[in-house]
């Protein structure tokens, strides 16, 4: 994901703008590769996986894969994620 799409994304539930990034993984050129993109008003994460800001709806959200990329990170993300983000934590 372009770092410059945090000028344009915003929560797909609640629109709160800006959402705060936490960057796991990047590459030249302002690329983010992995991290999580965090909704402080609804308290909803969005995981990016290769480079691709997963937005859905929590009804179309793969819990499986998004506990396992939270469980993988677990150290290396905020612990307000970890523990208290929507719609799962683990």
């Amino acid at each position: 994901m372009k770092k410059t799409l945090l000028d344009i994304l915003m929560c797909p539930i609640d629109k709160y703008f800006p959402l705060e990034c936490f960057e796991l993984d990047w590459k030249e050129n302002n690329i983010i590769e992995q991290g999580i993109l965090y909704c402080k008003k609804c308290n909803r994460f969005y995981p990016i996986i290769d480079e691709i800001p997963i937005m859905l709806p929590d009804e179309f959200r793969s819990e499986e894969t998004e506990k396992k990329f939270l469980r993988n990170n677990k150290k290396r993300l905020p612990s307000k994620i970890i523990n208290n983000a929507r719609p799962w934590h683990i």
